[in-house]
């Protein structure tokens, strides 16, 4: 049973916000972000077999968001290009100043934390569902929140060791 037109919007309008900010966190590019969230979508509205509810519909957005994030950073177009410099300095337009803020920073971690901090944190999964979306185990999810604040402890810090020096 394929999603209708009006389901589809329904879902655009609820989650393209979530799978958008899952996928720059992924990516970190949000033009390709933009590509892959769109991409998601098209997948949502030709996939055929019926959901439970909206958190299923979410997580399977998410599962195939992340999955396409990455194909593409394997794709020989991603991996033979030069990103240009201004795109780095791009930020999410639909969050808060906090949220653009924390995004930010948390670019700079490594991808598996970052997608496991988002997921955590931004989206409220359990770890069993972060497990479960990722096709990991809970064990795995753990250690990658755990090294996640770790890094994000010590970007934050030197953050704010680095405001304190030009004061």
């Amino acid at each position: 049973m394929r999603v209708t037109d009006n389901e589809l919007e329904y879902y655009i309008r609820n989650f393209r916000k979530n799978v958008y900010n899952a996928v720059l966190c992924y990516v970190r590019n949000p033009s390709d972000a933009e590509d892959i969230t769109q991409d998601t979508f098209l997948k949502l509205y030709t996939y055929n077999k019926s959901f439970n509810d909206d958190e299923h519909v979410k997580a399977w957005l998410l599962r195939c968001a992340i999955n396409n994030c990455k194909n593409h950073l394997r794709s020989h177009w991603y991996r033979f290009t030069v990103p240009l410099e201004a795109a780095e300095n791009m930020t999410v337009a639909d969050n808060t100043d906090h949220d653009d803020e924390m995004l930010g920073i948390m670019k700079k971690l490594n991808r598996n934390n970052r997608i496991a901090l988002y997921m955590y944190y931004y989206e409220g999964y359990t770890i069993g569902e972060i497990g479960h979306i990722l096709g990991i185990s809970s064990d795995t999810v753990s250690s990658r929140l755990h090294r996640g604040r770790q890094q994000l402890k010590k970007l934050l810090s030197e953050e704010r060791n680095g405001l304190y020096n030009e004061l």
